[in-house]
């Protein structure tokens, strides 16, 4: 305890307290003296690194930093500006960078340099200093099972420059992604379901690997008349962005793909895509559980892109609206779900996206699903012609005329042959006087078996039918024949 006597004096304790204010005035007379001479001598950038070196050193970061966190998934949909980024930070490698994540696709050139988790990039604009990391962190379980992950990117700055960063940086950064995308545009091939190793939180139900199908319309053997208009109307609808907006339409076309097995059903779609440069989401609906996954599926693709559902008659079973009742009770994938899907209100989350069904048999199909605002445009991909033969010699043989074009193509309106039985004869010879042979013999087969399947009363032309007396008649032999195509010769791939 302290004495009364050693306590200092009322008089003691204000002289001290007037000295040290006197002391505080002059220090802070002096330091606006200095901070004004160092506005007048000093520029500003080096004013700024001065005084953020000295915000580090008395623990000052916190207050003068911004970090804006870019998660690559926002709700069910991906976010524009990680993918942008993503994109951009790939031109901003440094070789002093520790960790990186390298990949390259099959048959293609170019090896995919990225940062990778952790990895901090510097990055400068406009004078501004802006430091890039990648984050990514262990979520739940999801699911089916994996283990999900959160990705995100975290861009740090100044606080004072945050308006210029959100309305001049973050728009540049996306500008630069869209003309790198378009410079090495690949098409992808989406399906559902996470790449190996590695599921996402929050969204990615797709994986993707480049699409490498060489289908052109040049190479397609379909009717000359048909493959013009749909180029036409292809061509319309990309350009049309303003009038789908102006009439209050969303901007999706639909598109129904008919005919029977073996006729370019397949090879069509990645024409389109390959014209386009629109990426592919190849969906099973027999992958699906209820209707709300639809929904999540629909705004998890991008813009740009072709929605495919193969074989829509026999992907899954679902309400028969007529009857009103369900194939499979314990199902919740209804026919109702898979039209609001089509042209609901959920169809409008996007922009610039095609829908293609294709099927065997359209007349199966429920006529709510034909109507425009779904399926706009039915194509009939039918047996093969006198044109798509022309079409199939040239890109399999390189020939344009030859002495048995005549007889082919007379032979070709008399049967119903698909252009993959055709394509299957012409690959079996590099020699266009044997291929085109072997393509005269088969023709005659076909027609033998097509008149015996008329005389027994069958009207429809059934495959099963038909390869039976086929093989019939090739395994009895036929007077002139000296070849015997394979069952294969039917398969389309």
């Amino acid at each position: 305890m302290f004495s009364q006597a050693s306590m200092p004096s009322t008089s003691s304790v204000l002289s001290a307290y007037t000295t040290f204010a006197a002391s505080a005035m002059v220090v802070k007379t002096m330091l606006h003296e200095v901070k004004t001479m160092a506005k007048q001598l000093i520029p500003q950038q080096l004013q700024e690194k001065i005084l953020s070196g000295i915000g580090r050193l008395i623990g000052g970061q916190s207050s003068s930093q911004m970090t804006l966190v870019i998660d690559e998934y926002n709700g069910y949909a991906m976010n524009q500006i990680f993918e942008a980024s993503e994109i951009y930070l790939q031109t901003k490698i440094s070789p002093s960078a520790d960790r990186l994540s390298v990949s390259q696709a099959p048959r293609e050139k170019n090896i995919l340099v990225t940062i990778t988790k952790g990895e901090k990039v510097v990055d400068l604009f406009e004078g501004i200093q802006l430091k890039w990391e990648m984050v990514s962190s262990a979520e739940k379980q999801l699911a089916m099972g994996d283990k999900g992950e959160r990705r995100s990117i975290e861009l740090s700055f100044l606080k004072k420059n945050m308006q210029k960063v959100l309305s001049s940086f973050l728009p540049y950064v996306v500008e630069m992604s869209e003309m790198i995308k378009e410079e090495n545009k690949v098409v992808k091939l989406h399906s559902l379901g996470n790449p190996p190793g590695r599921a996402v939180v929050g969204g990615g139900a797709w994986g993707c690997i480049n699409l490498d199908h060489p289908s052109t319309f040049e190479t397609l053997a379909m009717d000359l008349n048909l493959k013009e208009e749909l180029i036409k109307d292809l061509d319309r609808f990309v350009r049309r962005r303003k009038f789908y907006k102006r009439v209050g339409k969303a901007w999706k076309r639909g598109y129904l793909l008919y005919g029977p097995p073996g006729t370019g059903k397949t090879s069509l779609i990645a024409a389109m895509a390959n014209y386009l440069k629109f990426d592919i989401y190849d969906l099973e609906l027999s992958n699906l559980l209820r209707n709300s996954q639809l929904r999540k599926i629909l705004v998890s693709t991008k813009n740009r892109s072709i929605l495919v559902i193969e074989d829509i008659d026999c992907s899954a079973e679902l309400q028969d609206r007529q009857a009103g009742r369900y194939n499979q009770p314990n199902t919740e994938l209804t026919l109702s779900g898979l039209l609001n899907f089509i042209d609901g209100l959920w169809s409008s989350c996007g922009d610039e996206r095609i829908i293609v069904f294709t099927t065997n048999h359209r007349e199966r199909l429920d006529p709510a699903l034909l109507r425009p605002g779904r399926m706009d445009m039915h194509i009939h991909m039918s047996y093969c012609t006198p044109y798509g033969f022309k079409t199939l010699a040239s890109n399999y043989l390189g020939v344009s005329k030859h002495r048995l074009f005549p007889k082919i193509e007379r032979l070709i309106t008399e049967v119903e042959v698909t252009p993959a039985e055709i394509a299957e004869e012409l690959m079996k010879s590099e020699d266009a006087d044997v291929a085109l042979e072997g393509v005269v013999e088969f023709l005659m087969s076909a027609k033998i078996v097509g008149k015996e399947v008329g005389e027994e009363g069958i009207t429809e032309r059934q495959d099963v039918v038909v390869e039976t007396k086929r093989q019939k008649i090739w395994s009895e032999g036929i007077e002139g024949f000296d070849y015997m195509p394979p069952a294969s010769s039917l398969s389309f791939l």
